[in-house]
């Protein structure tokens, strides 16, 4: 921990705001406190915050989080404006700089997008910046949920390739039950998935504007542990002893080798837009010899997407074994469905005679 040079830190909502008041900037300085000093040791910081929601709540006239997704939209786009304002306020106190980063899968499942990501976040390092990042909760499709940003940080680690993650939360680790209830105990290091069998984890966070829980953030630890980057789960309040090497919260030791790519963000990060069913010969091929996907190995279509869109690969029961980025529009496959490449440039010209999924665009799911 302490030879970690470029660290990811991501906080929660509930370690910044309360339902009623929005943003506490004493909570802010405290947070800015501890990573300032941790930049003025040639460190490099990246903070993945959550809040943005939670800080628009109470402009917005609004006692508690909307159920619906259009105020969910606008209490993001009100608090993320304040949220970034008060951490450029806040660490300009030491003459920091702060860039503000928003991300979605897409900005990182399509190659040319997470190339970009990774220049602009290594850019803002070099530049002696501090990246922001939190999701692009402003322009979501789907259901905005205040503990997603748990995984986003994983993955950002992995984006920037990172030494270290720290989650940082109202709980001060892992525990091998509710904290609350006597004779429960903090789970001090984990090895591996079988250091968490049996152990109960909770749901929901306590301060009232979080949803992520303890749930996500293990799920979050498994992540980034499995591509090589060792991960401590704590409290806000004991974010310096993280960053300093004392024992605190709970460590995460790595369970896999460092990887290149974007897969990780593919398998963990992105939403199938649709599904391709493959026959047993195709199964084989993806999964066991890790080839690419072809017109000839498929047998059914669902869903509608386009070219570049992530899709679902099933076998004939409907198991999903892959996902990738999808060469073709949903409306083209049926006349691909079980033909070969040869046959299809002949009848349709020269630009069918390719994947449906690159195997560089494919990555195997776990059984």
């Amino acid at each position: 921990m302490t030879s970690a040079r470029r660290i990811v830190v991501k906080v929660g909502s509930s370690s910044l705001t309360t339902a009623a008041g929005g943003l506490d900037a004493d909570r802010v300085d405290a947070l800015v406190d501890v990573l300032a000093a941790a930049h003025d040791e040639r460190r490099e910081i990246v903070l993945v915050s959550s809040g943005a929601i939670a800080a628009g709540l109470a402009p917005l006239g609004l006692d508690r989080r909307p159920r619906d997704l259009a105020r969910q939209q606008a209490a993001a786009s009100v608090g993320q404006g304040l949220l970034v304002a008060r951490y450029t306020a806040s660490f300009a106190r030491y003459g920091r700089r702060v860039g503000q980063v928003l991300l979605t899968s897409d900005d990182t499942s399509r190659r040319a997008h997470y190339r970009n990501a990774y220049r602009t976040l290594d850019q803002l390092l070099a530049m002696g910046a501090i990246p922001v990042v939190n999701e692009n909760d402003t322009v979501a499709t789907d259901e905005i949920r205040f503990g997603d940003n748990d995984r986003l940080a994983a993955l950002v680690a992995h984006l920037v390739r990172a030494d270290l993650l720290v989650l940082l939360s109202d709980v001060d680790g892992l525990y091998d039950g509710d904290p609350s209830t006597p004779g429960t105990s903090r789970i001090a290091e984990v090895a591996g998935p079988a250091d968490l069998e049996g152990v109960s984890i909770g749901s929901a966070g306590r301060a009232g504007v979080g949803t992520g829980g303890m749930v996500t953030k293990v799920e979050a630890a498994r992540i980034a542990a499995a591509a090589g980057v060792p991960v401590v789960l704590t409290s806000a309040s004991r974010a310096a002893d993280a960053l300093l090497g004392r024992p605190t919260g709970t460590f995460f030791h790595r369970t896999g080798r460092r990887s290149t790519g974007r897969l990780l963000w593919l398998a963990h990060a992105s939403a199938p837009r649709g599904a391709l069913v493959l026959d047993e010969g195709a199964v084989r091929a993806v999964v066991d010899r890790r080839t690419s996907l072809l017109p000839a190995g498929i047998s059914a279509v669902e869903g509608e997407f386009t070219a570049g869109d992530p899709v679902e690969l099933r076998d004939a029961t409907g198991r999903p074994v892959a996902r990738g980025l999808v060469n073709f529009d949903a409306r083209e496959m049926p006349k691909l469905i079980g033909r070969s490449t040869r046959d299809l440039a002949r009848e349709l010209g020269p630009t069918y005679e390719r994947e449906v999924v690159h195997r560089d665009d494919l990555v195997v799911l776990a059984p």
